[in-house]
């Protein structure tokens, strides 16, 4: 993934600072440092293909560094959140509460107290959560705009996590609409109703797996608009947009996933007219242009084995210690930082700083010779990063993080 990086005199830079100067400037290692450049470069990428009817949302759970936040505000249409929490920062970013949904199977009261006060789009999970909202919003006196979340009875074909069909904790299944529906039908004064989210899975590289998926949405949605409460406004067909992470893996085709969408756009204006369809996208967007750096501060050698260990690892990025949703653990594109070709190169493992053999960053990896004082990059960092990652363990000091 280096290619995606400028390279000077055998440094890596991100955002026209090499990581060595760039680390000086933040003060510390460990750091995560996202390049807005290759964030715009995403954006712009799905822009191209996509067509112009289709609006962008990010999913703030991705990345939710206030400045990527705020970056994203100007080039998307609007957020999809998880928690109050991201919904302030949502609503602090200045996106308007019409353009930011709140989806969750878990959201407590508290959360569905604040999202109807801030006149949030809330995607409902289950006939429970919308007696919840419905109560909500006759204490509060107003409306609350409501979304259902299905769970349908397909699942997205080699997606790195399924998150629709058969038993879910996402969504309702298709059999609840009907009861959903009636609830909001004989409650139209607290239950707005604008429409549906469709979310099957995640991390997909296979452009017709996606098409076949998003076909199917459509087509479940036109089904179901014909028994709703009123017209759909609001159709969130999901994301599933993959990223490569691993030696083998293609970058997705979104060329041709954006040829079908055409298509997609051309039937919902038929069957839908009055609905918006959402693409909602997190780690697309944010992983390609995001980098963790760590310093090595040793190097041995064990029966053989070579170890570089850095001043960060899992802790820090869980997800490239192989410990999130990796059955087979695989490296992360990783380079020596600041000797990415290098004089001479070797193959050695590189470890974190914790008690654990968990705590691997890069197993057998073929790098250049490093020592103590060099920097090792993890590409593809800039999804699911230090807040997917258990940054107490062992009272490590946590990483930085720097927009460039």
């Amino acid at each position: 993934m280096a290619e995606k990086f400028i390279i000077e005199n055998d440094c890596l830079t991100i955002g026209g600072i090499p990581i060595s100067r760039l680390a000086q400037q933040i003060g510390q290692t460990p750091f995560f440092a996202y390049s807005r450049e290759l964030i715009d470069r995403q954006v712009n990428l799905l822009r191209t293909h996509t067509p112009e009817k289709i609006s962008i949302h990010y999913a703030i759970k991705a990345n939710p560094f206030v400045p990527v936040i705020h970056h994203l505000s100007r080039l998307v249409e609007g957020f999809d959140v998880a928690s109050a929490n991201e919904m302030a920062l949502a609503l602090n970013s200045g996106v308007s509460p019409e353009d930011i949904s709140f989806a969750g199977p878990g959201k407590t009261v508290e959360e569905l107290q604040r999202a109807v006060a801030a006149q949030v789009l809330l995607n409902v999970e289950s006939v429970t959560e919308l007696h919840r909202i419905k109560a909500i919003a006759a204490e509060y006196g107003i409306a609350a705009r409501v979304s259902l979340r299905i769970n349908p009875d397909y699942n997205l074909n080699s997606s790195g996590m399924k998150m629709g069909g058969g038993p879910r904790q996402f969504g309702m299944d298709v059999s609840c609409v009907q009861e959903a529906m009636m609830v909001i039908r004989d409650n139209s004064e607290q239950l707005h109703f604008e429409g549906f989210q469709i979310f099957p899975g995640s991390q997909n590289l296979r452009a017709d797996f996606l098409i076949e998926a998003q076909s199917k949405a459509l087509d479940l949605v036109i089904e179901l608009a014909k028994i709703a409460p009123g017209p759909v406004r609001r159709f969130n067909l999901g994301g599933g947009f993959g990223v490569p992470y691993f030696q083998g893996d293609k970058e997705l085709d979104v060329a041709s996933v954006g040829e079908a969408m055409h298509v997609l756009v051309a039937k919902a204006e038929q069957y839908l007219p009055e609905a918006e369809i959402i693409l909602e996208l997190g780690r697309f967007l944010v992983a390609p242009g995001g980098i963790y750096v760590a310093k090595i501060i040793d190097r041995k050698v064990s029966h053989g084995v070579t170890y570089l260990v850095a001043d960060g690892g899992m802790n820090h990025h869980l997800a490239a210690s192989g410990n999130i949703g990796q059955l087979i653990r695989r490296n992360y594109p990783a380079v020596i930082g600041n000797k990415v070709q290098g004089q001479q190169r070797e193959v050695a493992n590189v470890v974190g700083p914790l008690c654990t053999p968990l705590d691997i960053l890069l197993n057998q990896g073929d790098v250049a010779v490093a020592e103590p004082g060099d920097y090792i990059v993890i590409f593809q960092s800039g999804a699911y990063g230090l807040t997917a990652s258990p940054n107490g363990f062992l009272s490590q000091k946590s990483a930085a993080e720097v927009l460039v």
